[in-house]
C-alpha cells in the first residue's frame, strides 16, 4: 500500500492535549501534516507542552460541546482528516459527574460528524474520520471481545463510549460518512497524569516512597497497550481508510498482553527494585472484572501489529516519570 502523504492534508485532532492525542499529535507533526486542534484550556502539564509540539500546530480555542465551533473549525481550515479522540477520560468522574460525561463524549462526538456531514453536503471535502471509543463500549464479557460483540455499556462512562460507536457507525451507514472506528485497551506510558491509573499510580508512589494503593483487589484483568502503539494504530488506520472495504469497520486495537493489576505492580516494582507491598483497599464498584480482546480483525484487514511489549515499554516510562516528577518539585 502507498503511504499517505500527510503533507498535503489539514488533520483536526480532537483531544489534542490529552494523553492519547499529544502522542498522536506529535507524531503527525513528525510526519508532516498540517495539524489543527481545539483547545478549550490551558494545560501547562500536555505533553503537547512539555514537548514544545504545541508551537507546531495551529490553536482554535473552543470546546466539543459548541456546535458552531467545530462547524467553523472543520470549514476555515479546509480539514480534510478528522481524530477524533476528545473526552472525558476518566471514569470515576463519569460517575461523579454523568451529565458532563454524557455531553463531552455524546453531544461532543455527534457534533463532530453533524458538522462534518454539513461541510461534506457542501464541498465533500472530507475524507477520512476516525472516532476513538474504547473497549468500554462492550460492557461486561467473559470472552475476549470481538468487533462484532453488541455494545452493552452498562455504567456512565461506559454508556458514553457505546453512545459514541453507535452514532458513528449510523453516520457511516445513514450519510456514508467516511469513518473507521477505534476500540482500544488500557494504554500506558509517558504523558498520562491520572495518576488513579495503575501504571502511573504506582510508578509514582515508588519515586515519592509512598505506600502503594490499590483501589480494586488487584484481580482485575486488563491489556495494557503502550501509548505510542496507540498513535501508531490511529495512523495506521487512516492510512489503510484508502481503501473502501476499510470504511465503516470498527477495529480493537490492543496490546494482546492479559495481566491482573498485582501482576503489572509487580513488573513495576521489579523494575524499579521496589519491595513495597500495595495496599489493597477493594472499594472499587461496577468495574468489570475481565477485558481482553481480540485484534484478529486489525491485524488482518489493516496488517497492523503492537511494536512494543508491556516489558519494552516499562522502562522509557519510568525514566519519563522520574523525570517530569523531579522537574515538578524543582
Amino acid at each position: 500500500m502507498e503511504r499517505l502523504n500527510w503533507k498535503e492534508n489539514n488533520v483536526f485532532v480532537t483531544g489534542a492535549t490529552g494523553f492519547i492525542g499529544s502522542h498522536l499529535t506529535i507524531a503527525l507533526n513528525t510526519l508532516g501534516a498540517n495539524v489543527v486542534i481545539l483547545k478549550r484550556d490551558y494545560n501547562k502539564n500536555s505533553l503537547l507542552e512539555l514537548t514544545g509540539e504545541i508551537k507546531n500546530v495551529n490553536i482554535a480555542h473552543g470546546e466539543l460541546e459548541d456546535f458552531d465551533s467545530i462547524y467553523r473549525l472543520l470549514s476555515e481550515y479546509e480539514i480534510d482528516i478528522i481524530f477524533h479522540l476528545g473526552a472525558q477520560a476518566i471514569e470515576t468522574t463519569s460517575v461523579v459527574n454523568p451529565k458532563k460525561t454524557f455531553e463531552s463524549n455524546i453531544k461532543g462526538t455527534w457534533n463532530v460528524l453533524e458538522a462534518s456531514r454539513i461541510i461534506s453536503y457542501e464541498n465533500n471535502r472530507i475524507k477520512k474520520i476516525i472516532v476513538a471509543t474504547s473497549d468500554k463500549s462492550y460492557g461486561p464479557s467473559e470472552k475476549p471481545y470481538i468487533e462484532e460483540m453488541p455494545l452493552q455499556g452498562e455504567t456512565p462512562y461506559d454508556v458514553s463510549k457505546s453512545c459514541a460507536d453507535l452514532i458513528s457507525q449510523s453516520y457511516f451507514k445513514t450519510y456514508g460518512l467516511p469513518i473507521c472506528i477505534s476500540r482500544l485497551g488500557n494504554v500506558f506510558g509517558p504523558g498520562d497524569l491520572n495518576f488513579n491509573r495503575i501504571v502511573p499510580g504506582t510508578i509514582k508512589s515508588i519515586i515519592e516512597n509512598k505506600n502503594i494503593v490499590l483501589r480494586s483487589d488487584g484481580k482485575h484483568i486488563r491489556e495494557y497497550f503502550y501509548v505510542k502503539d496507540a498513535a501508531n494504530s490511529y495512523i495506521i488506520l487512516a492510512e489503510n481508510m484508502e481503501r473502501k472495504e476499510i470504511l465503516g469497520n470498527a477495529f480493537n486495537l490492543s496490546s494482546g498482553e492479559k495481566m491482573t493489576v498485582l501482576e503489572v505492580v509487580e513488573k513495576i516494582k521489579k523494575s524499579m527494585k521496589s519491595d513495597k507491598i500495595p495496599k489493597i483497599m477493594d472499594t472499587t464498584k461496577n468495574e468489570i472484572r475481565i477485558q481482553t480482546l481480540s485484534t484478529e480483525k486489525a491485524r488482518k484487514m489493516l496488517g497492523w501489529k503492537p511494536s512494543y511489549t508491556f516489558d519494552k515499554a516499562l522502562p522509557e516510562t519510568i525514566e519519563w516519570y522520574k523525570n517530569f516528577l523531579s522537574a515538578e518539585n524543582n
